[in-house]
């Protein structure tokens, strides 16, 4: 079932242009959204967000317009776009105390379990956190809210070899709860082993949006891995 439907997004900077962005995200599955930097990811992630706006397009959540119902939305998606830079010099447990006022569904056990698994003191500031431990704090709020629809912008860029296992270990367990993930990234490895979609962006365009096993059988050509067809299409310039 889709949980989010987009429909020909756009969004036009000088030097950019985001065009007719179409997707869905779907109840039990992870899409890995794929692309080099400055192809277009970001972009369309804070544009589903309303983190900025877009052109053109349509957006749903739920069968819901986001626009008009964008507060309760957002009580029903976690997201994450990058490091934390708020609230620098604050202790991360008064900035969780913070955050669980505008939820709902804040489950303070979810909080908890996430804060021992992610090695995090709540006691320190993120200005101490390193790189790697301020992604696993804004991954913290993004899960401890329940919700149904995951979002998140390279969530393991600068994690280590095992905080990225557990990571997509957990987008597994959490996809086995019936939530949608979509997560961005540069690094094929993590898509092989955790997605079941695959939406590969190019140029500010969707140039391929399916299965995982869709795309090794449709794009990869003689015995190619993931990343070899990717960098050949990237080369190439065509699918």
């Amino acid at each position: 079932m889709a949980l989010c439907s987009i429909r020909n997004l756009s969004k036009t900077y000088d030097s950019f242009l985001l065009s007719d962005v179409s997707f869905e995200l779907n109840a039990g599955r992870i899409t890995g959204f794929i692309g080099r930097n400055g192809a277009g990811k970001t972009t369309t992630i804070r544009s589903i967000l309303g983190l900025v706006h877009p052109d053109h397009g349509e957006i749903f959540y739920f069968g819901l317009p986001f626009e008009e119902n964008e507060r309760e939305i957002k009580q029903r998606v976690g997201f994450s776009t990058g490091t934390v830079n708020y609230y620098p010099k604050k202790k991360i447990k008064n900035i969780a105390a913070v955050t669980k006022t505008f939820y709902q569904n804040w489950d303070e056990n979810a909080y908890r379990e996430y804060l021992e698994l992610f090695s995090l003191d709540e006691n320190k500031m993120p200005c101490e956190l390193s790189e790697g431990m301020k992604v696993k704090f804004n991954l913290l709020l993004a899960l401890s809210h329940r919700a149904e629809i995951l979002i998140l912008d390279e969530p393991t860029s600068g994690l280590d070899p095992f905080s990225r296992e557990e990571l997509l270990e957990l987008f597994i367990e959490l996809k086995n709860r019936g939530a949608a993930v979509l997560f961005s990234t540069h690094i094929t490895s993590d898509i092989e082993k955790c997605a079941d979609d695959i939406m590969y962006i190019r140029n500010g365009r969707i140039a391929a949006d399916c299965s995982k096993e869709e795309f090794v059988k449709n794009y990869c050509k003689g015995g190619e891995t993931l990343e070899e067809s990717i960098l050949r299409m990237e080369r190439d310039g065509k699918i």
